[in-house]
């Protein structure tokens, strides 16, 4: 893969989307207009990313909704399959498999993040999620650890096995404490050393995980002043371990040609309109069993988790969006997701009016426009 295409770009603010494979968006809204997760409207905005030199998509994988009116989530395209399908039908976009460390088996995935690399000439990635939604677990005849500490050891252990596959050549032999494999080996190999790794990470177990084996982490950033010494923290810490881990949070956007009509749509779209039975259980499960959100602050942005699902809310026109944006970069992040109430239908204005301002800031860089591989 060169480096003016995905995720590797130097020196580039990533902007991705975020949980267009799941119903409902980020947006846990009753508005008929909300995102509908088909693999039509999934590849109608793929093309659309890619084309405007958009880095990356990243998937949510979800196995059971949040009920409710909506039943938020409740439809959901899984995400390698997902990933493979819009890898072979771009250029030059990331496309990432979310997979679940609990549910997935090491040596399958390895061989499947290998296979659709494969198939994008080097552009798939792998977000690794350690675990959190105990309905879920249950929902599959698992049992989700209590504490961090043991959902993270597991999930070192998997990534350790799924790295030797990758890198090993040969047949070999596997003795740990939560995997003990024969002979087992991979290949092909990814088209590079590894795919691109991401990890959402909000305990202090979750973070040492990525600082040690994400190359993207990916947190929220309620409190800008907050967001800004907790990155330098993170830069600091990866150093630390002669690593270099880039900083990813995630943004709802509302963008339009006036900031009235962006905040009247702001107000369409929440308060009555939202799924209240839906966002009660999403924000009761982020308390129960999750530490992504620093839990002092939980509590104080519900309304946000509506919005779209606690995201950095950029409202208004395309030069307040644009400067959000920029004040995002200044605190240190190297990028951030974007949601949409309706991914293709809003993305379009914000590609023609925001991505020039942010080119002409200098913090983003055109994508080179490349053939698909053969």
């Amino acid at each position: 893969m060169t480096q003016d295409r995905g995720m590797v770009r130097p020196d580039h603010f990533k902007l991705g989307t975020f949980a267009t494979n799941c119903s409902g968006g980020m947006s846990v809204t009753t508005v008929p207009e909300r995102w509908n997760a088909s693999w039509e409207n999934n590849l109608r905005l793929a093309k659309m990313l890619d084309e405007a030199g958009i880095d990356f998509m990243l998937p949510i994988a979800r196995w059971i909704g949040y009920g409710g009116e909506t039943d938020f989530h409740g439809s959901v395209l899984e995400t390698m399959t997902w990933a493979s399908a819009l890898l072979a039908s771009t250029r030059n976009i990331t496309v990432f498999a979310t997979i679940h460390t609990a549910v997935n088996h090491p040596v399958v995935i390895a061989k499947q993040i290998a296979t659709i690399d494969r198939i994008s000439g080097g552009r798939a990635g792998l977000n690794i999620v350690a675990g959190w939604n105990e309905p879920e677990y249950r929902a599959l005849g698992l049992k989700l650890a209590a504490d961090h500490e043991t959902r993270y050891e597991y999930a070192q252990e998997w990534f350790d096995v799924v790295q030797a596959l990758w890198s090993r050549e040969g047949r070999f032999d596997w003795e740990g404490k939560h995997f003990q494999l024969e002979q087992i080996h991979s290949d092909p190999k990814p088209v590079v050393a590894r795919p691109p790794i991401i990890n959402a990470a909000g305990s202090a177990q979750g973070r040492d995980f990525a600082v040690r084996n994400a190359d993207f982490l990916f947190t929220p950033a309620i409190d800008l002043s907050r967001s800004a010494a907790e990155v330098a923290e993170l830069h600091k810490a990866a150093a630390e371990q002669n690593r270099s881990v880039e900083v990813l949070t995630f943004s709802h956007v509302v963008c339009r040609p006036t900031e009235a009509e962006a905040k009247d749509y702001v107000a369409h779209f929440t308060g009555d309109a939202l799924d209240s039975v839906a966002l009660d259980n999403l924000v009761n499960l982020q308390f129960a069993h999750a530490q992504s959100f620093p839990h002092d602050l939980l509590a104080l942005i519900r309304d946000r988790m509506g919005m779209g699902h606690g995201g950095v809310p950029l409202i208004g026109t395309p030069e307040q969006v644009a400067e959000g944006l920029i004040g995002l970069h200044r605190a240190g992040f190297g990028g951030t997701t974007l949601s949409f109430v309706d991914y293709a239908q809003e993305f379009p204005y914000f590609r023609d009016t925001v991505l020039p301002l942010l080119e002409a800031e200098g913090i983003r860089t055109p994508a080179a426009k490349t053939a698909v591989p053969a």
